[in-house]
């Protein structure tokens, strides 16, 4: 129910209560008194708090400036304690737990799996590669002698030996170094 149903002024003072005003039921003229007085003091607390604590934060705002802690020092303290305080919970602590966890199964994996393909390489090159009919393994094939004997390396050579000819003809002694097929055409 609202005061203003019983006919009472919100704003009614000791003096209107005392001149006529009209009370709510069951309130005597000496409680309505009183009570205003009260409130009335309780008024003057607030206010005066309000005083003190505006007082109390300049004071306070003083000795932070003298000691040399700025806004900026205060905001960094302050990020600092949250921080700590939700490293600390224990949502963080779970969730670290987790993906530590899964850190360490995604190490296991590629660790799994790098040593599956080195694995699987060393297979391979153990299996007999064929080289023109030959039956040379991979790391025979690719060694100097093989590579020297096979078809592609001689032609190869020849071409080589041939453009050497054209370019510095027979000089220092050499002996015909002309290539055995009657192509003389560089590559």
């Amino acid at each position: 129910m609202d005061s203003s149903e019983h006919g009472i002024d919100s704003t009614m003072t000791s003096t209107d209560v005392a001149s006529g005003g009209t009370l709510p039921p069951g309130l005597t003229l000496e409680e309505a008194e009183e009570l205003q007085l009260e409130l009335t003091k309780v008024d003057d607390e607030i206010q005066t708090l309000r005083q003190v604590l505006t007082a109390k934060e300049r004071h306070a705002a003083e000795l932070k400036r003298r000691l040399g802690l700025s806004p900026l020092t205060e905001i960094k303290q302050n990020f600092t304690k949250g921080w700590h305080e939700v490293q600390c919970s224990n949502a963080y602590k779970r969730t670290q737990e987790t993906l530590s966890q899964a850190g360490q199964m995604t190490s296991t994996v590629f660790s799994t799996m790098g040593s599956a393909i080195r694995n699987r390489l060393g297979e391979m090159r153990a299996l007999p590669y064929s080289n023109s009919g030959s039956n040379l393994s991979m790391h025979h094939s690719l060694s100097m002698p093989a590579m020297r004997s096979s078809p592609s390396f001689k032609s190869f050579e020849d071409k080589v030996e041939n453009m050497k000819y054209k370019v510095m003809g027979r000089s220092n002694g050499e002996g015909d170094h002309s290539p055995q097929h009657g192509n003389n055409t560089p590559f």
